[in-house]
């Protein structure tokens, strides 16, 4: 019998660091990270505090792509009072030459190896674990799908096939703010993505009250049973179920006139959650899903009335 030869492989992994398989898969890598870097918030404060608790972006046909589309410049800087520093690298697509590839990869590797956290977004947001000799090391969003790809081939990108449309991120820790204006600035957010929904997103995509106004017409226009309305559903209704539990933590935390308050708009939120997740049912009736996205745009607008309110405790 021949000897097993050993393929010996320079393998580099950032250690510890781990995403968490949320539907919203950006959460699920700041999960990661936030843990990776030593900060101790539950899930409903890091959706709450970042803002995308409060994000709902719809593409007039129902798009899957809703989630992900969007201007993520806020989102940023809400982050950034959480104590991390999300960094985008920029977008590559197939028209990019391997020496660009090449660029990016070599800044990716050395990140990796000063133990830096390390993301992409192309179907879906993930983190890179690490590389060996060929490929970086990429995780899975959903431990029970394989999807999408777990590798990156060096310069090729083969994995990704002709969807190449991808960016990259790093991440640092910074000082963390007061709860206060963690607390501040993402209520200001939350009524931002209503008031001034252009700032946020562009056609055909829409954010804030005229996002749930594309969905009903989507289903109106025989969308409701698709992919897209599933999806949209499904990442949405875990945002405002994560808003929910958020006031609940701002309960949590304040005197009892803030904490009523608060309590009341975790009420409120959890009635919407409860609605969105209704609305991703494929088998539902098209006219009933068109009514449960009307109530559930109605409370989301006495949300934001809601919060408009209670700006002025966190001023």
């Amino acid at each position: 019998m021949l000897p097993r030869v050993k393929k010996d492989l320079t393998e580099k992994i950032v250690p510890n660091l781990r995403m968490h398989p949320f539907n919203t898969t950006l959460m699920g890598v700041l999960k990661g990270v936030a843990e990776y870097l030593g900060l101790d918030y539950s899930d409903a404060w890091l959706f709450g505090g970042s803002g995308h608790a409060f994000v709902i972006n719809i593409h007039e046909e129902l798009c899957p792509s809703g989630p992900y589309c969007w201007n993520p410049e806020t989102f940023y800087k809400l982050v950034r009072n959480l104590g991390i520093e999300m960094t985008d690298l920029g977008f590559f697509s197939a028209e990019n030459t391997p020496e660009q590839r090449r660029k990016i990869e070599e800044t990716l590797k050395k990140s990796i190896d000063a133990k830096v956290p390390c993301s992409l977004l192309n179907m879906e947001n993930q983190i890179i674990s690490g590389y060996d000799d060929t490929r970086f090391i990429v995780q899975q969003p959903w431990p029970q799908t394989d999807f999408p790809p777990r590798t990156l081939t060096f310069q090729t990108w083969e994995e990704l096939g002709k969807e190449i449309h991808i960016n990259f991120y790093t991440f640092a820790k910074k000082p963390v703010v007061s709860d206060g204006k963690v607390v501040r600035d993402s209520l200001n957010y939350a009524v931002d993505l209503v008031r001034n929904p252009d700032k946020h997103t562009g056609k055909p995509y829409h954010i804030g009250l005229g996002a749930y106004d594309t969905w009903i017409q989507a289903v109106k226009d025989g969308l409701g049973s698709s992919h897209g309305n599933w999806w949209n559903g499904t990442v949405w209704w875990e945002c405002r179920e994560m808003a929910s539990r958020y006031f609940a933590d701002i309960a949590s935390k304040y005197s009892v006139d803030i904490s009523e308050k608060a309590a009341n708009l975790s009420s409120q939120y959890k009635k919407v959650a409860q609605m969105l997740n209704k609305a991703r049912d494929k088998e539902l009736a098209d006219d009933k899903k068109v009514k449960v996205l009307q109530e559930a745009r109605k409370a989301e607008e006495s949300c934001i009335k809601g919060i408009e309110e209670f700006q002025g405790i966190f001023c």
